[in-house]
């Protein structure tokens, strides 16, 4: 192979094509300078630091024994064992697309499952509405409604601008555009609609549907603030984060009989598999109700 170095595009990211002489080293360094974050640089070193020391093995001679001796010794919460895992699988990825080892024994090695919580962060409709109305500030108030009504990640909701915001038959929609590089247009209620046009006040197309004080968008941190503050004043206990109102609208969609393609598709999701996991959460149903007790 020659020795220079090609860039390849891969899954909208861009991996190089690593020289002949590339040493673990160097394929450690490429593998962390495409992750976009000094705290994520910092960890993914760390994990691969405390990988090498236990294996002491070059790259291109582990195998996936070696691999499943690792994972399995591994100590901490499940979150943490599966973000470690994860990250040391990347590393095998990268290896394997930029041709530094031919096969990729990490490819088997499974994460350890973590307690699925879900059904503790999904609120009850008459929870998400008390927030919105017990939320008298103008801009607060869309915030919320939009938030709950596109379905939208926080990032999402956050980078909308006016001209993001398009009529749509006898209402409008929003268009999203957030994670993996994907965009998808969410159709809204009437009173959503409406509420977002009262709200407006001739903002040109654009200025960030939510601005903060100073002008810009409002920033991920100030949306959790204000939804914890909301979720306060409606006497909601536990850490209420604007993530919930996501898997509210999933939950709420499905009650009401929405079709779980729609669901899914509204949500950004990748599978029907993702989704469905709002059915697993509340179940309608259970064998527990046929007992006597």
């Amino acid at each position: 192979m020659a020795n220079e170095l090609v860039t390849v595009a891969r899954n909208a990211g861009e991996y190089t094509l690593v020289a002949a002489d590339t040493t673990d080293a160097k394929l450690v360094a490429l593998w962390i300078g495409s992750k976009k974050s000094a705290k994520t640089h910092r960890l993914y070193q760390a994990f691969y630091e405390a990988f090498a020391a236990f294996v002491q093995k070059p790259l291109q001679a582990i195998t996936y024994n070696d691999l499943q001796s690792w994972a399995e010794q591994l100590t901490g919460s499940v979150n943490t064992k599966r973000v470690t895992v994860y990250a040391i699988k990347s590393l095998f990825t990268f290896a394997h697309t930029t041709g530094y080892i031919r096969m990729n024994p990490a490819i088997v090695i499974k994460p350890p499952d973590a307690k699925n919580t879900l059904a503790q962060r999904i609120l009850s409709e008459d929870q998400v509405l008390a927030m919105i109305h017990k939320t008298s500030k103008q801009r607060d108030n869309v915030l919320l409604r939009v938030l709950y009504a596109s379905a939208g990640r926080i990032s999402e909701v956050c980078g909308l601008t006016w001209g993001d915001v398009q009529p749509n038959g006898d209402t409008g929609q929003v268009t999203l555009f957030g994670k993996g590089g994907k965009t998808h247009a969410v159709k809204l209620s009437k009173a959503t609609w409406q509420a977002l046009q009262d709200y407006r006040q001739g903002a040109p197309d654009a200025a960030p549907v939510f601005k903060s004080q100073k002008g810009g968008s409002l920033t991920a941190v100030q949306v959790h603030r204000l939804v914890k503050q909301a979720a306060q004043r409606a006497g909601i206990p536990g850490n209420v984060s604007a993530h919930w109102l996501r898997h509210s609208h999933a939950s709420h969609a499905l009650d009401r009989g929405a079709n779980i393609a729609l669901v899914r598709d509204t949500l950004g999701h990748s599978s029907l598999e993702v989704t469905s996991r709002y059915t697993h959460a509340k179940p309608n149903e259970s064998s527990a109700l046929y007992l006597a007790v």
